[in-house]
């Protein structure tokens, strides 16, 4: 996730993310890792449908210069108010697309489903 109205200030090298733009029009934040990705990949891992190092990965994020996006009550509560599609009921994109709105942030994402909850999503 990215700060709204932000060019991302990472992009890929290799097997790791560098910082690669100046500052945004909204002021400097790093990029942000969800703890609802943490967890939803623990999920995949524990049932083998993900081969990660998590532990590893995990460990990674903010020497890479990324910040933990916590799960907050407020995120939560964001979830309910969130329109209903048929064939999109995933609650860790949900979830990621309720803290966008919340905190507000942008949304990076390759599921084009969650472009349709709104302007904090941003499909790539």
């Amino acid at each position: 996730m990215t700060p709204c109205g932000y060019r991302p200030a990472w992009k890929s090298k290799g097997n790791r993310w560098v910082a690669g733009s100046p500052m945004t029009p909204c002021g400097y934040r790093p990029a942000c890792v969800s703890r609802a990705s943490q967890w939803g990949m623990a999920i995949k891992v524990g049932n083998g449908k993900m081969r990660l190092d998590l532990p590893h990965a995990s460990a990674q994020i903010e020497p890479d210069g990324f910040e933990w996006l916590e799960i907050k009550s407020e995120h939560l509560l964001a979830v309910a108010t969130l329109p209903s599609f048929a064939d999109h009921k995933d609650p860790f994109g949900r979830l990621l697309v309720a803290q966008s709105l919340t905190e507000p942030l942008t949304l990076l994402t390759v599921d084009r489903k969650l472009a349709r909850y709104g302007a904090t999503v941003r499909a790539l």
